[in-house]
């Protein structure tokens, strides 16, 4: 399953962003919370509804399990679809693709979409020779 370098580096940014949420979805909650109880006046007016920042939190956070879905999904087929991964080694990944997904992506693709050039046995042993 050959992909083009622009690709690459598009699913590349693609499957950072998830790890990158979560420290933004972390660092926003945290602010929320020093504003609410430190910097928010105390005067108890209320708005009707939800804050507008709540409600974009809210529709990054679905649009990023919207696009961890489609990674998940992403992944599994090049596994199978490729000759990189060992045969043996398939459905262990696919486990780990499936359970670790936000962890388990990036090391992936580090391993087996990124590099152009994949070492085979007979071309290592030709050239030494």
């Amino acid at each position: 399953m050959p992909l083009s370098r622009p690709l690459k580096v598009a699913i590349g940014m693609l499957t950072a962003w998830p790890l990158v949420y979560m420290f933004v979805f972390i660092a926003f909650i945290a602010g929320t919370m020093f504003w609410i109880g430190v910097m928010a006046p105390g005067d108890g007016s209320h708005s009707s509804g939800p804050p507008v920042a709540f409600l974009a939190l809210m529709a990054g956070h679905l649009a990023t399990t919207m696009l961890m879905l489609g990674l998940t999904a992403f992944y599994i087929v090049f596994l199978f679809k490729t000759d990189r991964v060992p045969q043996d080694k398939k459905a262990l990944w696919a486990v780990v693709l499936f359970l670790g997904n936000i962890i388990a992506m990036p090391v992936f693709f580090y391993l087996y979409v990124w590099p152009d050039e994949w070492p085979r046995k007979g071309r290592s042993e030709a050239a030494s020779a």
